[in-house]
This record gives C-alpha cells, structure tokens and sequence, in this order.
C-alpha cells in the first residue's frame, strides 16, 4: 500500500486549522513542527482538487507544499527515527519496541504504528486514553471503531477488560493492530474487517471507543447506540473543537446523554452514557 506524504510551510497556529480540514478528506497521520506540517494519506485517497480548494481559501492561500511518494519501507525507517515515547498523565507510557520500558509509569503500551493511525502522539489519541482512564474497563465489553494501531483496544485490556471486538476498514489496520495485540499480551478480542454497517455483531458492549473523522461519526452514531448496553458508555474523539455541537447534537438525538468533554490544542473528545 502507497502513501504520499505532503509537506506543508506553515506556522503551528495554522497547522492546527489545516490538520483539522485534511482529517475530513481521509488524511490519517501528521507530524508538526514549527514551521512544517507533515501530513500522510494513501495514494488512492489523495484528491489534488480538494486540496487546491483548501490551499485557496483565505488563511492558507500563501502555503507553499511539496508532495513526494512513501513507500511502506520508508515508512517504516522514518518511524523508528522519529517515534518518541509518549507519557500521558504521568501514569501510560507508549514507546516502540525498540525504546526500553519503565517501571515507573502504571501501565506500559508497546507500539510499532508502521503506517497505521495511532500513537499516542496525535491529539485525539492522548484524549481517548486519559479519558479511558476514568472509566471502569474491569470485566467489560469493549467495541473499538477504527482501531488504526490498536492502541485504545492495548489500554482497555490493560484496564482489565474482559473482551474486545476492534474493527477497521484497511486490512494493514488490521495486520498492524494483530501486531500489537501480540506485543502486548491481548489475548481476549476478534479482529473485525469494515464499518459498523456492514456487518453484525453478537450482543451488546459496555464501552464503545471511536477515534474517527467527523463525517464518520456522525453517520454511524445511531448504529453505535444499537450495540450499547444500558448504562454503557460511547467514548468520540477525532473531531475539532468547533464540531462539538455537530457531534452532540446527532448523539442526543440518538437518545445518548452527554456527559463530558476534554479539549487539547484545539482537539476534542466527548464521553456519552446510554
């Protein structure tokens, strides 16, 4: 599978309103700088007219870029020269497997993201799992939509969980997450291929985790709250500030009520019960 990987010259306060726009055309990964954004999406997503007309509204009409093709191998070696451990709330360290482990820090998460989304370094990541943290996982049911690398489904069993239904629609998703389930000793989960509209699921869930564009969740939360069970938790991330209300309002009228938000350099996650 191809990437292309676009650098941007732009300051951090622009790169956080662009990161937020190439999320919502399938863009799935960024690295920013102080005067570059770093940005990744498969070569069959990538649509040059879509980013002319970003590149063209006011605000980011004198951004000069540069698109060049990633091969996987190269992927990978960038990786491994740039992966930094993450520390979220002096509690989760998620490092690669070539970084070594510390016991200081309560639960220890091995990653090797190759190509797929989730590292702990991006936003919405780092909001999903300090948000995991306040809820009780210990004998639950967990749905994990577009788990990407697997990371959130590796926090829910290290927090006890009793079982684990992980889905995504690339199969290196798919490949990455069995990766890093065996890294970490998950032992109880099913690996699903699709959306959530395209296949069915045996029984209800305890805590539904989305990490997904906008656009998505707002046509699937209906089909989340089928598979929640009463007092069950939807745990969205993946969405800008400015989409809360977008977000919210789709989820209450599913019958979800909100209970909490947490925002990061402008990156939101939302906590509903049913």
């Amino acid at each position: 599978m191809k990437y292309l990987k676009i650098t941007f010259k732009c300051e951090e306060a622009v790169s956080e309103l662009l990161i937020a726009m190439l999320s919502e055309l399938d863009y799935d990964s960024f690295e920013e700088t102080e005067c570059e954004l770093l940005a990744y999406v498969k070569e069959d997503l990538f649509s040059q007219s879509s980013l002319d007309k970003i590149l063209n509204s006011d605000g980011f009409d004198k951004i000069l870029y540069q698109v060049e093709n990633l091969e996987e191998k190269n992927w990978n070696e960038e990786w491994e020269r740039n992966f930094q451990p993450v520390i979220i709330d002096e509690t989760v360290k998620i490092r690669a497997s070539f970084h070594a482990a510390d016991p200081k820090y309560q639960y220890d998460i091995v990653i090797d993201p190759k190509m797929s989304f989730g590292t702990g370094h991006h936003e919405t990541t780092s909001l999903m799992i300090s948000s995991q943290l306040a809820i009780d996982h210990k004998n639950k049911r967990i749905l994990d939509l577009g788990t990407g690398t697997g990371i959130l489904s590796i926090m829910a069993s290290k927090l006890g969980s009793a079982c684990i239904v992980a889905t995504d629609i690339d199969e290196w998703c798919i490949e990455n997450s069995l990766e890093n389930f065996k890294l970490n000793s998950v032992s109880q989960f099913e690996l699903k291929k699709g959306t959530i509209s395209s296949f069915k699921l045996d029984g209800y869930f305890n805590i539904i985790l989305a990490n997904i564009n906008k656009n998505v969740l707002i046509e699937e939360i209906p089909f989340y709250t089928n598979y929640l069970s009463a007092n069950a938790f939807l745990l969205l991330s993946g969405f800008y500030e400015r989409d809360i209300e977008d977000i919210r309002s789709v989820a209450e009228k599913a019958g979800l009520q909100f209970l909490k938000k947490s925002v990061k350099n402008h990156w939101s996650c939302l906590l509903f019960s049913k």
